[in-house]
C-alpha cells in the first residue's frame, strides 16, 4: 500500500489538474458557461476536502484489512470523481 502522504499528493495533483483546466477554459471562453465551470471547481474542491479528511481519519486504524480496504475505496472514489469532473468540463467544451 502506498503511503498516506503519496495518496494525499495524488488527490491534490488530480484536483488541481481539474481546476487548472477549468480556469484555462474560462480564460479561452470568458463569456461562456462561467457558472457551470465554477460549479465544477467547487464540486471538485469539496471532493478533495472530503477525501483528505477521510485519509487523515481512517475508520479502523488497528485492523489492517479494513484499513487497506478503506484506502482502496478512497483511491477508487478519487478516480471516479475526478473523471466525472473532467467529463462535465468536456461537455461544456463541445
Amino acid at each position: 500500500m502506498a503511503s498516506k502522504r503519496e495518496l494525499k499528493k495524488d488527490i491534490d495533483y488530480l484536483t488541481y489538474e481539474v481546476v487548472a483546466d477549468c480556469y484555462t477554459y474560462m480564460h479561452m471562453y470568458p463569456e461562456k458557461n462561467r457558472d457551470e465551470v465554477m460549479q465544477i471547481i467547487n464540486d471538485t474542491i469539496a471532493v478533495r476536502n472530503d477525501l483528505i479528511e477521510r485519509v487523515n481519519h481512517p475508520d479502523a486504524k488497528d485492523d489492517k484489512k479494513k484499513n487497506k480496504a478503506h484506502f482502496k475505496t478512497i483511491r477508487k472514489e478519487l478516480l471516479e470523481k475526478i473523471d466525472l469532473s473532467f467529463q462535465n468540463l468536456s461537455k461544456l467544451v463541445k
